[in-house]
């Protein structure tokens, strides 16, 4: 990476909270080399894209339930995502992690409840405090941003939805 002033990379809120599942182990193993590198850099930790709430939903299908986990939920739409890593790109590295995440905090099983009924899709949505997301169990707050210092976005998913159906 000669010549390169400042490493930035896009990860995900929590990922240090999730080690049950092999993605995030991944992204954690990503940031460790980024860090170690010698170069200035900037983590750009995300929640969830808007843009990934279907699958999230199809992910934790089984039949005619989806079982998701009663937690806090604070999805972001992509263009949000994009001008917060455009902006730390041409900032000073923060050598350190940035969090970005959506204006609206939720319940995530109420959320995917409210998107499927949206969506005219007749499955239950269940709440199960052992659903698992992408192979991780979670808890109350793994996929939320840690502390008040978070970037939110400014687009609020019912917003972002009946452009984007």
């Amino acid at each position: 990476m000669a010549g390169v002033g400042h490493h930035v990379a896009l990860s995900v809120v929590g990922t240090d909270r999730l080690p049950g599942s092999g993605y995030f182990r991944a992204k954690i193993a990503q940031e460790r080399l980024i860090e170690k590198s010698g170069i200035p850099f900037s983590l750009v930790h995300a929640t969830q894209f808007f843009e990934f709430v279907r699958g999230i939903a199809e992910s934790s299908a089984d039949g005619d339930t989806v079982r998701i986990a009663p937690v806090l939920f604070q999805p972001i739409a992509g263009d949000d995502v994009a001008d917060a890593v455009a902006e730390v790109a041409v900032g000073t590295p923060s050598n350190g992690r940035v969090e970005v995440a959506g204006p609206e905090r939720v319940r995530m099983d109420e959320f995917f409840r409210d998107v499927l009924a949206s969506w005219g899709d007749a499955r239950q949505v269940v709440s199960d405090p052992h659903a698992r997301y992408f192979g991780a169990e979670l808890a109350e707050k793994s996929l939320v941003p840690e502390g008040d210092g978070a970037r939110l976005g400014r687009v609020r998913y019912a917003d972002w939805s009946d452009t984007h159906k």
